[in-house]
């Protein structure tokens, strides 16, 4: 599971603040959780974090979604568009998970273009912007790779 961060209410939005390391109750509650359940050590992580330095996607924080385990846990999930943004970054160079997770949602070309688009703003190096036109043209999206 990747975390971004830790979400404040304030108001009426939220805040998606960047933490360095889980606090010391919930890095304990992992290491059991994978051990009860042989998963690797890092099931849980925090490896996306700096996303939060290089901007997410616009209105991030208004479709997250929250959930409720017991009185104590609260999770919030990204949405649906912006799971799309994510693998797509995530996939461009890379022919593995990602790539599945985001044909598995089936992105819409104009959900596509403007994950895209977005993606095109992590990474402004003339070398990625060429492997992710390849990755549309490969995938069969050459009209998404055109648009960019």
């Amino acid at each position: 599971m990747d975390v971004l961060g830790e979400v404040i209410e304030q108001h009426d939005r939220m805040v998606i603040q960047k933490i360095e390391q889980f606090p010391l109750f919930l890095e304990r509650a992992i290491k059991k959780v994978a051990r009860d359940f042989a998963l690797p050590d890092n099931w849980m992580n925090l490896g996306p974090a700096s996303q939060l330095d290089l901007g997410l996607p616009e209105g991030f924080s208004n479709r997250l979604i929250r959930k409720e385990y017991g009185s104590h846990l609260v999770l919030y999930f990204a949405g649906r568009k912006d799971l799309i943004h994510f693998k797509l970054f995530a996939a461009v160079d890379r022919d593995d998970y990602h790539v599945k997770d985001l044909f598995a949602l089936k992105p819409t070309k104009e959900e596509l273009l403007e994950a895209a688009r977005w993606t095109l703003t992590q990474d402004v190096s003339l070398e990625f912007r060429t492997l992710l036109e390849q990755f549309l043209q490969e995938k069969g999206y050459e009209d998404v790779a055109e648009r960019l």
